[in-house]
């Protein structure tokens, strides 16, 4: 049975039905985007992705990454993908032309991603930190460092990583030791070692542009004497040639759970003395530049997740319809009976139903941040663009957290519809929960995600920035109240959104009193919380959409469709959502037995 990456009629209803993607063409900046545009676009990336990314996914992970005498070679079957990826100028989608762009709305380029990463996210990770790279040089570079690096980073001439984690570092960046000593040339001597590096070394393009965080010597200690450097693999001259290497050195990689074909490297740099950097921003600055890339990476790593759970639900869904098991529980004492596929057993139906209402509310969510990007780029109102961002901001921690969280989920149910063949290697289920897992670690724990939303987000602005996100979700609930089929879901979708401004309010609150270890206790909680009446809300906006098409005599092609989208919000909203309602009462108690308990009452020893 060939595997399935996405479902392309959800793909079209988010992108043209939910959020009106082609009206953005009535801005000079995406005049050229119309419907029709936007489903070639579509159209071509679900062509590569299939008939060329996802043939590598297989072998790359059974190939694997090679590292001999500080070289390492990628699955060689990932060469000739990247050659077509970069002729089709899909590196650099939304980013701007004069730099090898193709400035094409971002929530175009979304639904580009959930192909290409259904396809084989270890692969996307090569050309994908490439980008972040060159959005960093073109935020921050200079005009030199712009003619220098930028094409040959959004083109894929070159590659790109970002240099953060350190061993004795962590999450912890503050704490890291990389120095940076000030050269008589302008240039800075870069010495230390970082480790966790996607993709910092590989035989795929000639250079590697390395934007590191190291200290300055002199620095205030922590994250505020931090910097950001561009520090090529081979050092590029002032004409654009190549001219030494740098001692950027691979000490190692790491044999990883899964993604196999993305090689994790340990680096160090200076070992001979011989590593150069330039300042990229102003000094001192570097981890508020390197949270450009971030957000755009968090966002990425919640594709990379979701991109797992939707091509795992593709496979079980179809897999269920095909598979021959049991009589049907109707006949199940009738012993002439014959065997039905086992998407007619009620508990698969729950697990595929679990994993429908789930993936669809995931890609709703993903796509929605990208469409807040887009309408700051198109309104001149300042105050609009201020809301998008402050929405984006909000959104980024679930849209990795949360999401990543319930993918492994998704992806660990597309194990269980399989049964015993969902263990098993000659499956596609098994890698992708493999595959999936390190999203929920990577670009900040999900623990972080989690601390973030609580400690940053629910303050932002005074509160306003939050406010203003369940402003957004309580609109959609009195738009679906007007809507007799989904009336009834819309109720309780408030009292949820109700309910979830009551606890955002005492976690304020708790924060800012002798309870803050209490709280942050449960911010993971918190976090889970605030993502399940996202999902009510997303999904709850797609079915008011279908049955405003359903009232309105939609086309028999689409009836199934839309009736689809009416069962999942109301299987999300009366059987998933109530045990959110229970997840909050326990986040008001706040109680503390988390922080109370001592180390030794742990056990272990």
């Amino acid at each position: 049975m060939p595997q399935i990456i996405a479902d392309r009629r959800d793909i079209d209803f988010a992108l043209h039905e939910q959020f009106q993607i082609g009206d953005l063409s009535k801005y000079e900046k995406f005049a050229e985007f119309n419907r029709k545009t936007v489903d070639m676009i579509v159209s071509e990336a679900r062509n590569l992705a299939v008939k060329e990314i996802l043939t590598t996914w297989k072998p790359g992970d059974e190939e694997g990454c090679g590292f001999e005498d500080g070289k390492v070679t990628i699955p060689e079957c990932f060469h000739k993908a990247y050659k077509l990826f970069r002729e089709g100028e899909w590196l650099a989608l939304c980013d701007d032309p004069e730099w090898g762009g193709q400035g094409m709305p971002e929530t175009v380029a979304q639904a580009a991603g959930n192909y290409f990463n259904g396809a084989n996210y270890a692969f996307m990770i090569y050309p994908r930190l490439s980008h972040g790279a060159g959005r960093l040089v073109y935020t921050f570079g200079t005009d030199t460092q712009k003619k220098l690096f930028l094409k040959k980073l959004y083109t894929g001439e070159w590659g790109g990583t970002m240099l953060l984690t350190e061993p004795q570092a962590g999450s912890d960046v503050g704490a890291l030791t990389t120095s940076a000593v000030r050269n008589d040339d302008g240039t800075y001597s870069i010495s230390g070692n970082k480790i966790f590096i996607s993709s910092g070394e590989n035989d795929l393009t000639e250079n590697i542009i390395h934007p590191v965080l190291a200290r300055i010597e002199g620095s205030p200690p922590g994250s505020r004497g931090i910097s950001l450097f561009l520090v090529p693999k081979v050092w590029v001259n002032d004409d654009g040639s190549l001219g030494e290497f740098n001692d950027v050195v691979c000490t190692g990689i790491e044999k990883k759970m899964g993604l196999h074909g993305n090689a994790t490297c340990s680096l160090t740099l200076g070992g001979k003395g011989k590593c150069r950097g330039t300042l990229l921003g102003g000094e001192n600055k570097g981890i508020r530049a390197m949270f450009v890339m971030m957000n755009e990476e968090r966002l990425l790593v919640g594709m990379q997740g979701f991109a797992c759970a939707s091509a795992s639900y593709m496979n079980a869904v179809n897999y269920a319809r095909e598979r021959v098991q049991g009589r049907h529980l109707l006949n199940g004492k009738d012993k002439s009976a014959q065997s039905v596929p086992i998407i007619q057993h009620p508990d698969v139906r729950r697990m595929l139903m679990t994993m429908k209402v789930y993936v669809e509310g995931m890609r709703s969510l993903l796509f929605y941040v990208s469409f807040c990007e887009d309408m700051i780029r198109v309104t001149d109102d300042p105050d609009e663009r201020n809301r998008y961002q402050e929405l984006i901001e909000v959104l980024i921690p679930i849209a990795k957290g949360y999401v990543t969280d319930k993918a492994s989920e998704m992806c660990n149910h597309g194990i269980q519809v399989y049964g015993g063949y969902g263990y098993i290697r000659e499956y596609p289920q098994e890698q992708l929960l493999r595959d999936c897992r390190i999203t929920q670690i990577y670009e900040g724990t999900n623990g972080i995600q989690a601390m973030d939303l609580l400690g940053r987000k629910l303050d932002m602005n005074k509160g306003q920035a939050f406010r203003r996100f369940l402003g957004e979700m309580q609109k959609a609930v009195e738009t679906a109240k007007d809507i007799p089929a989904v009336k009834d879901l819309a109720v309780k979708t408030g009292e949820a959104v109700d309910k979830l401004e009551n606890v955002a309010s005492h976690m304020g609150e708790a924060i800012m009193s002798d309870k803050i270890m209490n709280a942050f206790a449960f911010a993971h909680p918190f976090l889970e919380a605030t993502g399940d009446v996202s999902m009510a809300w997303m999904l709850l906006w797609r079915a008011s959409v279908a049955a405003k098409n359903l009232e309105n005599g939609a086309k028999k092609k689409d009836v199934s469709f839309y009736e689809g989208q009416l069962k999942s919000t109301q299987f999300f909203i009366n059987t998933i959502l109530p045990v959110t309602f229970g997840k909050m009462e326990a986040i008001l108690l706040t109680d503390g037995a988390v922080v109370e308990m001592s180390e030794d009452s742990f056990g272990g020893k």
